[in-house]
């Protein structure tokens, strides 16, 4: 079992001229967590840069997280339906390869 995270759902059109929806989901693990010293002044400035990025720009992971891309559903309006499933950007699900399936389960 593992966790991902609904990174971004798109409208799309396939080849038949059907609506349908692109899901991307992202893989959350932990980072093993360190401190590293700069050794120089050069590295302490850079790692502070690096810091104040993180903060202020959603496109570099925040600390204690790495997303590395896992699943990418594309679905008719009547499969995502059939699917049962309301995906939401920013959702967790806990994912389970079983018996040649794949559920998905809201995390809480």
């Amino acid at each position: 079992m593992f966790r991902v995270r609904v990174s971004r759902i798109e409208s799309i059109q396939d080849v038949d001229g059907n609506l349908g929806k692109r899901i991307e989901l992202i893989e959350e693990r932990p980072i093993p967590r360190f401190v590293v010293r700069p050794q120089t002044e050069e590295a302490k400035v850079v790692q502070d840069m690096l810091q104040a990025l993180q903060q202020q720009l959603p496109m570099f992971p925040a600390r204690g997280q790495f997303t590395v891309p896992k699943i990418i559903l594309f679905l008719t309006e009547q499969e995502y339906e059939s699917l049962g499933i309301d995906f939401d950007v920013n959702q967790i699900y806990e994912v389970a390869l079983e018996n040649q399936t794949i559920k998905f389960k809201k995390s809480v």
